[in-house]
């Protein structure tokens, strides 16, 4: 299954129902929403004053349960059977659209506001079981893909009940009619496609629950400490929806003065933006080879600047509103360029916000998942009220639209870069994947033998000087490598190695206190947990051969007998990096780009029962005849 596209997830039952019943509620969640919005604008004939003040309160309403009961959430996600969850949540969907249809048939701003926070707080108890389910049912290898099916499936949601929500409201004589009609139908499909969930079994049933929001609040936000990976994709995540909000309700007033466009034209504009966040979103399975590959984080952040920028070089002053259609924008010079701007923008965020929520997914204890993405949610909605009010504040003062959209692409740069700074695996994942990935085609197998957490001795053939970024590039747990001195200062790799805090050796009779250091920082990463990586031959091959195993190795098992896992490594003494030329003398590039290297991973053995012999006898079977 691993090996398949993840759109055959599609096809299994215990995705497939899950993804229909998530993406029917998104659906109607924008359907109603923006059908609301319509209402209030086009049929109600209310005052300009009175028409934005229910608009900004129907935000505030929706938000709202995500402060008061996210954490509530997160503690029934963990404590119940998922899929019964979901189910009582759907079923509770349908008479709340029962309301919102006789609030549009009656015109009722009032019932309308109030359905607005019960789909808040619907939208708050199905959060945490949305994210958390998804490790229960996909392994690690189709996490990333499944993570990008969810996000494709929302960003269109949105941009089809944009459509959908102000097109059937829009339908004359009969608007709010249709419009109710609509949000029951998909309230009655999504109950119906939450009764084929397979069963999800509880992950903390002994779990007390908190039912005061603001302990509760408290206690959920401090699951966070101590994880520091976890804690700043949360961050990370939040910012993503604080820049999206940012530009996604700007949107019609840039289009209306900064492009002088009508309506059509500012849907235009958001259906490039989801449109391009869906394309990145399923982009990430395939170039994070099926793997959680957190090294496209700062790519996407990158672009997600680089872009943004482009559009404010595009259209730096507001020319006023106009009223040109979308036929006449896409004429004019200039137009298709904006317009791929825009859609780049949505596809790096997919590479951004895929990854980090696959991240969250995978370095949260399964016990206190729902919990952590429920904290996720209040973050994220503390940083969607930030934005509004960060609006408000620039625009007060004086700032234009495209101004507005330049501070958020320069803000953009600082924040993703204290992120990095912060947490250096991100941005040396991104170097790792870029140079490995351009360089070869990897095949790996066995990788789920590596111990998801926990302290555990990594061995493995050394053909070649890049052989510790393949590693590091294939496993996704960071690993700390024992690595010759020497090696460790190669210029441009010795950055990669000291962010990843390779522990540099030498041999006792170049250099004694340099080896004693080595071990005392081998056995420090143990014992916190870590995985440390060695490759005991001691030197690089000098014939493509695997040579013996030293036994350095025994006496850091003597100190802390952790699990060893075998590693081998092949195609590799054919490259650039290995000995093979400079045996001859003489250095040659590569013959081609894209070469295909094997990785294969053995099970791992028992640090009481490790020796040198028996390892390297491991290792040599993994390899095979190639070298």
């Amino acid at each position: 299954m691993s090996a398949e596209s993840q759109f055959a997830l599609l096809r299994e039952r215990r995705f497939l129902p899950y993804f229909l019943t998530q993406l029917a509620g998104a659906l109607n969640d924008n359907v109603f929403r923006n059908g609301v919005a319509f209402l209030l604008a086009y049929q109600l004939a209310l005052p300009r004053e009175q028409e934005l003040f229910y608009a900004n309160l129907a935000l505030a309403l929706f938000i709202l349960p995500f402060f008061l009961f996210s954490a509530l959430a997160g503690e029934l996600a963990d404590k119940y059977e998922k899929s019964q969850l979901i189910r009582w949540i759907k079923l509770a969907e349908i008479p709340i659209m029962g309301l919102a249809a006789l609030g549009f048939l009656i015109g009722s701003p009032s019932l309308l506001l109030a359905v607005m926070f019960l789909m808040g707080l619907q939208s708050t108890l199905f959060g945490p079981i949305k994210y958390s389910l998804l490790p229960q049912v996909l392994d690690e290898r189709e996490l990333t893909g499944g993570n990008g099916l969810v996000e494709t499936a929302t960003s269109l949601a949105i941009l089809l009940g944009l459509i959908a929500g102000g097109g059937l409201m829009s339908i004359e004589g009969a608007g709010p009619l249709v419009t109710g009609i609509a949000v029951l139908l998909l309230a009655l499909l999504g109950y119906l496609a939450s009764r084929w969930i397979p069963p999800l079994p509880a992950t903390d049933p002994g779990l007390s629950l908190t039912f005061d929001p603001w302990r509760a609040t408290r206690d959920c936000l401090r699951i966070l400490r101590g994880k520091r990976a976890v804690l700043l994709s949360v961050l990370g995540i939040s910012w993503f929806w604080m820049y999206g909000a940012v530009f996604t309700a700007q949107a019609p007033a840039w289009v209306k003065y900064a492009l002088g466009g009508e309506e059509s034209l500012t849907l235009f504009v958001l259906a490039l933006f989801a449109v391009g966040i869906a394309i990145g979103s399923l982009a990430c399975e395939r170039l994070s080879g099926q793997r959680i590959e957190i090294g496209l984080v700062p790519f996407g952040a990158a672009g997600m600047t680089l872009f943004a920028l482009d559009v404010y070089r595009a259209r730096p002053e507001e020319v006023g509103a106009l009223g040109q259609s979308l036929s006449a924008f896409l004429a004019a010079e200039g137009s298709l360029w904006l317009s791929l701007d825009l859609l780049l923008i949505g596809v790096f965020a997919g590479f951004y916000i895929v990854p980090l929520y696959a991240l969250i997914q995978q370095r949260s204890e399964a016990a206190e998942r729902a919990r952590v993405i429920a904290a996720n949610n209040i973050l994220n909605a503390a940083f969607i009220v930030a934005a509004a009010g960060l609006a408000a504040g620039l625009t007060a003062v004086g700032l234009s639209v495209p101004e507005l959209f330049l501070v958020m692409a320069l803000l953009n740069l600082v924040v993703t870069g204290i992120i990095f700074a912060l947490v250096p695996e991100f941005l040396l994942r991104f170097l790792v994947w870029l140079i490995v990935s351009l360089l070869y085609r990897i095949r790996a197998e066995g990788l789920e033998r590596i111990p998801k957490e926990g302290p555990a001795l990594l061995v493995c053939n050394h053909v070649s000087y890049v052989d510790a970024l393949i590693l590091m590039g294939t496993i996704r747990r960071p690993i700390r490598f024992v690595m010759d001195h020497r090696i460790f200062r190669i210029p441009l790799l010795s950055f990669a190695f000291r962010t990843a805090g390779a522990i540099p050796i030498a041999s006792a009779k170049e250099d004694p206190e340099c080896l004693e250091r080595a071990f005392e920082a081998v056995d420090r990463a143990l014992a916190a947990g870590e995985l440390v990586g060695i490759f005991p031959e001691g030197r690089l091959t000098p014939d493509g051969e695997i040579q013996p195993f030293r036994r350095g190795l025994e006496r850091i098992l003597e100190r802390r007998p952790v699990p060893v896992v075998p590693i081998a490594l092949s195609g590799l003494w054919e490259s650039m990096w290995s000995r093979r030329d400079r045996m001859l003398g003489r250095m040659r590039l590569p013959r081609r780009f894209r070469a295909r290297i094997g990785l294969a991973v053995g099970e791992p053995v028992p640090g009481t029962e490790a020796r040198a012999p028996i390892l390297e006898a491991a290792v040599r079977a993994l390899r095979g005849e190639r070298p």
